[in-house]
């Protein structure tokens, strides 16, 4: 680039006041707010909702959602969170991402732990008390099922289906062993809080509704006034994805689960 030029960008950026998320929505959900780190970037469009901490240098794309359902969300430094993606916690399982992890366009975390160095591709879905451990891959449109454990290093193939501690890999056309893995996983527990002999859909969609119901109340707040964290803060809660910064384990935090919301 010609020095002209830098020097018109330099001036340019200079003159223009710097807000994380100006033009981000946030909102206040649950009596929480959004955190995010004065160095972290969250692009116009992209939506933090309630008890989310978004570490230094981290950047959450145009589209994505960040949503702690009565879960937190944490995501750790020099994660990026791409286009579209939707992270979400829930009161049994909060989402703790660690640091250097890239999440894909259009890939789902509900209620699981990501730790540090890994690749979450592109539509990816990692369901809910799942467990990628560090330097692990889950490629493009790959699953990773309830209460699956994705060892470190490992990958998931492109869209095959992980089930079971340790995760069984099993490719896409493979129907049957798909069905017998997800048995035990107990999906509608885990995600639901229904048993056998619930009535499945009604009890889902009522449980469900009531519980979205609380947006309600949501507050949407003014441009720049998400609560800030300062670069270099510990996480408030004791340490993201399991660990604190310097990657020794941590107790996750309990969670007060209503009748109402502990299907979520």
């Amino acid at each position: 680039m010609a020095r002209w030029a830098e020097a018109i960008m330099a001036e340019e950026y200079a003159a223009t006041p710097r807000t994380v998320g100006r033009d981000a929505v946030f909102v206040r959900h649950r009596m929480k707010s959004p955190r995010v780190a004065e160095s972290a970037y969250i692009a116009p469009t992209a939506v933090l909702c309630g008890d989310v901490t978004v570490g230094p240098h981290s950047r959450v794309l145009f589209g994505a959602v960040i949503t702690a359902e009565g879960g937190p969300v944490e995501i750790g430094a020099h994660c990026v969170i791409m286009e579209n993606a939707v992270v979400r916690g829930v009161p049994r399982h909060p989402t703790r991402i660690g640091d250097h992890v890239l999440v894909g366009p259009h890939a789902s975390l509900t209620g699981c732990l990501i730790e540090g160095d890994t690749r979450i591709a592109t539509g990816a879905v990692v369901f809910n008390g799942a467990r990628v451990e560090v330097g692990a891959e889950v490629e493009f449109h790959a699953v990773v099922h309830v209460n699956t454990v994705v060892a470190a290093g490992t990958a998931v193939p492109m869209g095959w289906f992980a089930g079971g501690d340790p995760a069984e890999l099993v490719a896409p056309g493979d129907r049957e062993r798909i069905r017998a893995l997800m048995g035990p996983l107990d999906y509608a527990g885990t995600v639901f809080g229904i048993g056998d002999t619930d009535t499945v859909m009604p009890d889902i969609a009522r449980r469900y509704a009531r519980s979205l119901a609380l947006h309600n109340h949501d507050r949407v707040l003014p441009p720049g006034q998400h609560d800030p964290l300062p670069d270099g803060a510990p996480d408030p809660e004791g340490g993201l994805a399991g660990t604190d910064r310097r990657g020794t384990p941590t107790t996750p935090r309990s969670t007060k689960i209503s009748a109402d919301h502990r299907f979520l």
